[in-house]
């Protein structure tokens, strides 16, 4: 593949690599990764589908109907793919605790392995074509996502929403097309996916839970659009590049040299982030580090006299509200999030996780907002310095009442490319949730199966253990 982007050539590029992406051509180290994403994502789902609006999602489908193809997650109601989908990705991508895409600004797990997972359900498909699909929507997704950023995300747009499409899409279209005119057929389907492509960032500013489906609308509409090119419709096969397709409809500039570099042979999917807390990516930096100055010093919120993040430019503003709206808000505000922790103080320990439950309490919690109130960021050059497309980074100082100061630059937080979780990491992660829901003996059995899943002839099995009750 190409290194370069020719003006014609560029959705094709993309569909192109999607086409000739077999499993046994992937490398070692993305296969490790793949299973490590296939146990976040059932882990994060697992904590998605007890949330309210999990449940909105379940009602609709079941009022809606839908041909009895694809399983939704921890139970036995099957539906459509894309309505499975649809759920399956408001469980796993909605409490925003999934992996993340931090140059991009996206999540694609979420998204693409609930695509994958129900194409391949539904056409009764090998569990190594379906890995190789996640691995081909991961990178489309991520790489698009990458040629319109930041210009992108300062309009207005999500990209969790507006590219997850072509994630979704990508995976539903290489597991559902084969033949001389595979690559054909993967570009109609990108071409018809970008004309459902959608997602307003105006939540950050004014509450509301729509930001819970933005990753579910993506994973839907890309397997509607698959399924659509599969009935004889088309899309535009250069969509992404064309004077009137997505790029220049949805950014103010664009590089899909940047996007196409290396693809098929530089994993851009390696640079994925599993997130330590149910919230934003950009965060993670700041929190880490007051949870270790307050451990490491047995501080209380009373020894702090004033406090102050170093940020990079880029998360000035959305990120930095003082005062949250709602739960979402709070979830993408850094001051929030550092006052999450400096309430609990020294009581916090090594190891400690912000879930999605924890943001509910603390809202409603004066204290916790008085001193989210009280966090001043500020531009910082290190914290610029060390930010990449990779992670973000964070300088923390806490000035006592008494005078003393204490400083923590914390470069790359725990979970990105640069630090990430150990496979038995994953796997402790996994099973501390699974244990909700199984038997020990039950547990066992899904680790197995995820971790031999490129052997499995079809993923019925995976979805027979999930719906499993204790």
């Amino acid at each position: 593949m190409p290194d370069t982007a020719t003006p014609d050539a560029v959705t094709r590029q993309f569909a192109g690599f999607a086409a000739e992406l077999t499993y046994a051509a992937l490398p070692e180290t993305v296969r490790e990764h793949l299973t490590v994403f296939m146990l976040d994502y059932l882990r994060v789902a697992s904590l998605g589908q007890r949330m309210p609006w999990s449940a909105w999602a379940v009602n609709l489908v079941r009022e809606a109907g839908g041909n009895a193809q694809a399983t939704v997650l921890f139970s036995t109601d099957r539906t459509d793919p894309e309505r499975a989908a649809f759920v399956n990705a408001t469980y796993s991508g909605s409490i925003d605790a999934d992996d993340v895409h931090v140059g991009s600004m996206l999540h694609p797990g979420c998204i693409v392995i609930s695509a994958a997972l129900a194409i391949g359900e539904a056409r009764h498909l090998r569990g190594d074509r379906i890995l190789a699909a996640i691995a081909a929507g991961y990178e489309n997704m991520i790489r698009i996502g990458l040629s319109i950023q930041p210009s992108h995300f300062r309009r207005g747009f999500q990209s969790t929403a507006t590219c997850g499409g072509f994630g979704a899409a990508t995976a539903a279209a290489s597991l559902l097309f084969s033949g001389k005119d595979r690559a054909t057929r993967i570009a109609e389907t990108i071409g018809l996916v970008a004309s459902f492509s959608g997602g307003l960032t105006q939540f950050y500013h004014s509450g509301s839970t729509v930001k819970r489906i933005h990753a579910a609308h993506a994973a839907g509409v890309g397997v509607h659009a698959a399924l659509l090119a599969d009935a004889g419709f088309s899309g535009p096969t250069d969509i992404l590049e064309g004077r009137d397709g997505f790029a220049r409809a949805y950014a103010d500039g664009h590089d899909f040299d940047k996007g196409l570099a290396g693809i098929g042979t530089h994993w851009r999917l390696l640079e994925t982030a599993i997130k330590p807390h149910a919230c934003s990516a950009r965060v993670l930096a700041a929190v880490e580090a007051t949870a270790a100055l307050c451990h490491q010093h047995q501080l209380t919120i009373d020894d702090i006299k004033a406090i102050r993040v170093g940020i990079p430019k880029i998360i000035q503003g959305r990120l930095t509200v003082n005062a949250p709206k709602d739960i979402q808000a709070a979830q993408m505000s850094l001051p929030f999030c550092m006052a999450m922790v400096l309430a609990q103080g020294k009581q916090i320990q090594p190891g400690f996780t912000l879930n999605i439950d924890d943001f509910e309490g603390a809202l409603a919690d004066p204290k916790v907002m008085a001193i989210s109130q009280r966090v001043e960021c500020v531009p910082d050059a290190d914290a610029e310095r060390v930010s990449t497309e990779q992670s973000v980074g964070a300088k923390i100082t806490l000035t006592l009442q008494s005078g003393k100061v204490h400083e923590l630059f914390i470069e790359a937080p725990k979970g990105s490319a640069s630090r990430p979780f150990t496979l038995q990491d994953h796997v402790s992660r996994f099973r501390q949730e699974m244990r909700k829901r199984f038997t020990e003996a039950q547990v066992g059995g899904l680790l197995d199966e995820v971790r031999n899943f490129a052997t499995s002839a079809n993923p019925d099995r995976l979805m027979h253990l999930l719906a499993a009750r204790t």
